[in-house]
């Protein structure tokens, strides 16, 4: 069971975290209006490797020197990194701030599925199946019924941030069995160097030299969703799970959409449908069975 009792200095950094993510959506989106989405991740992944070894540097951590170390590094940053940030920022193109954020929520359900398909400890309780099933609703009516019937790139927007909720997935899972013996700050700097690696010749390829000559904003974006909420959001990540466990975190999950469509209204005045605000009600209580925390509210409140 999810222990619920999170410490004020926890919910300080849930609350950081959960602004410094969701206010990512929002900066990843201002900066496509100028760059195309491989060059938005290569930016992305470069200059938070260059903070986060900086701070090994400082730190004076150890680096790895085995190959099979860094082979790890390198899965880890395409799982997680290279294929959702590409496929997230693509969607990004045709659908709102507000409701990339919610579609992203799913992470959480394919991450309880995978874990249990890959480490025995990680069975699939009753709850936690009916909070996947739940979860799985509320994403389909986000989607909207109608978009799976008939297919556009609004559609196929929505099915790309789904794919790259599905590689997050994998790379909990990946980093669980191959990198947990490494400091959390070590393990972030290498799995980005790695996603570096991928993303610098891939953005050249496909979309030309690593745009540098951009306005004010675009730079002011990059430098949000690099610095603060992907080099600073990992030290904060690792943080809250020393503290509070990793259970606690799905709330971070819950926190950030609210604020990527209020920002997303606020500043690109979109607006979403009914059905994306009842798929994130009905998301949020599959997120909260799936952890054991509203089971754990209903029998407090049987027993009274």
């Amino acid at each position: 069971m999810t222990n619920t009792q999170i410490p004020a200095r926890a919910w300080v950094d849930l609350t950081l975290l959960a602004l410094l993510w969701g206010g990512s959506f929002l900066a990843i989106r201002t900066a496509l209006d100028e760059i195309g989405f491989l060059s938005s991740v290569a930016h992305r992944v470069l200059w938070a490797t260059i903070v986060l070894w900086a701070i090994v540097w400082f730190k004076k951590l150890p680096v790895p020197k085995s190959p099979k170390v860094w082979g790890a590094f390198l899965v880890m940053g395409c799982l997680n990194n290279v294929i959702p940030f590409s496929l997230m920022a693509w969607g990004q193109l045709s659908i709102e701030v507000g409701l990339t954020a919610i579609l992203n929520a799913a992470t959480a359900i394919w991450g309880v599925l995978i874990a249990a398909m890959v480490f025995s400890s990680e069975r699939l309780s009753v709850s936690r199946a009916l909070g996947v099933t739940i979860g799985f609703i509320g994403v389909a009516i986000a989607i909207g019924l109608q978009n799976f019937t008939g297919f556009d790139i609004r559609s196929l927007a929505q099915l790309a941030v789904i794919a790259g909720t599905l590689s997050y997935a994998c790379a909990g899972s990946w980093a669980r069995a191959n990198l947990s013996e490494h400091p959390p700050l070590v393990a972030a700097a290498g799995m980005l160097t790695g996603s570096t690696v991928v993303m610098l010749p891939l953005a050249w390829a496909v979309e030309g030299p690593l745009p540098m000559a951009l306005s004010a904003t675009t730079w002011a974006a990059i430098t949000y969703y690099a610095l603060a909420s992907t080099a600073l959001a990992y030290i904060l990540y690792y943080r809250i799970l020393a503290a509070t466990g990793a259970g606690n975190l799905l709330l971070v999950t819950l926190m950030i959409p609210p604020i990527a469509i209020l920002l997303g209204a606020w500043v690109r005045g979109e607006t979403l449908s009914p059905n994306a605000y009842l798929g994130f009600a009905i998301l949020a209580v599959g997120l909260l069975l799936m952890d054991g925390r509203l089971g754990h509210v209903l029998r407090k409140i049987a027993t009274r």
